[in-house]
């Protein structure tokens, strides 16, 4: 079936998934709260190859420069097109695949306590590369922090936010009966980051240590990526030798009903050996990669 056609039963966001397994349509029904089903999985990220790359693909640029945010998204992000298993998600008890990967994060306007926070919002296309995904965030970025910029959920939201406090209830409940459904309009869901594949939040940016970060029932984010602030670590290897070096600390908390931990493994596997090699994230996001699973 084609990614865009529409069948009954489907969302506009995704396609009702009818031949899995009985286990996978039994579990939405037994556990149908996302943030009771969280399974968490901590990454480090050796920062030497990134570091080396950066430097090369930087040279020459003033601003805009391309950092490990950008290619952790990158990396995660096609993790997602090779491993589509990655973008389902369920919601009302029925499990979907995600007709795009998108990835969102929240943008600071300004570094201040008072400045106000915006959402990017952005899809990851299987066509898209490292150049072309570093393009579309900047982009992105820079729409957001303009002078009186809002996103489409922001917006809405702050329309909601000024009716009196028995509407803004009573519209609560509806959009959370209408979202369960697929009906939610775009114009209050349309960039919220709770309803994209990838939700990263960039800690590190603001000197903040890594961790773990819940899923929410709103919405249909399955998959909740926190970068930490990098430090040194030190590597024992097999031969007894030590090796102390940089990382970047990533944290993941995935929807456990979407798939198995030897599919999570596997994806994560994949993501090590990008960010091991991020030249592979300058081929489309399609292109197939060799990577192993360690044991």
């Amino acid at each position: 079936m084609s990614q865009k056609q529409k069948k009954l039963g489907d969302r506009k966001d995704g396609i009702w998934l009818k031949d899995i397994p009985p286990l996978n349509r039994i579990m939405p029904g037994l556990m149908p709260n996302r943030a009771d089903n969280e399974a968490y999985i901590n990454v480090d990220i050796d920062l030497r190859p990134l570091d080396r790359y950066l430097e090369k693909v930087n040279a020459g640029r003033t601003e805009d420069k391309v950092t490990y945010f950008h290619l952790i998204c990158a990396a995660i992000g096609k993790a997602f097109i090779l491993r589509p298993r990655m973008n389902r998600f369920i919601c009302n008890c029925r499990v979907y695949q995600r007709r795009n990967v998108t990835v969102a994060f929240v943008v600071k306007k300004k570094f201040d306590d008072h400045s106000e926070e915006g959402l990017a919002y952005l899809e990851f296309a299987p066509t898209d590369s490292i150049a072309s995904f570093h393009e579309k965030i900047m982009g992105v970025i820079h729409q957001t922090r303009k002078e009186g910029a809002h996103d489409t959920s922001s917006g809405a939201m702050e329309v909601i936010t000024k009716l009196p406090q028995f509407l803004i209830n009573a519209i609560v409940k509806t959009v959370l009966w209408l979202d369960k459904r697929g009906w939610a309009p775009d114009a209050l869901i349309g960039s919220d980051p709770n309803h994209a594949s990838i939700f990263l939040t960039n800690l590190g940016s603001i000197g903040l240590e890594g961790g773990y970060h819940h899923l929410v029932n709103w919405g249909t984010n399955s998959c909740f990526v926190v970068l930490g602030k990098k430090y040194m670590k030190m590597e024992y290897q097999k031969d007894g030798t030590s090796d102390l070096h940089e990382v970047i600390p990533v944290g993941i908390t995935l929807d456990e009903r979407i798939a198995d931990g030897y599919y999570y493994s596997g994806t994560v596997a994949l993501v090590k050996e990008l960010l091991a090699h991020p030249e592979l994230l300058e081929l489309p996001a399609d292109t197939p990669v060799a990577y192993a699973i360690k044991r």
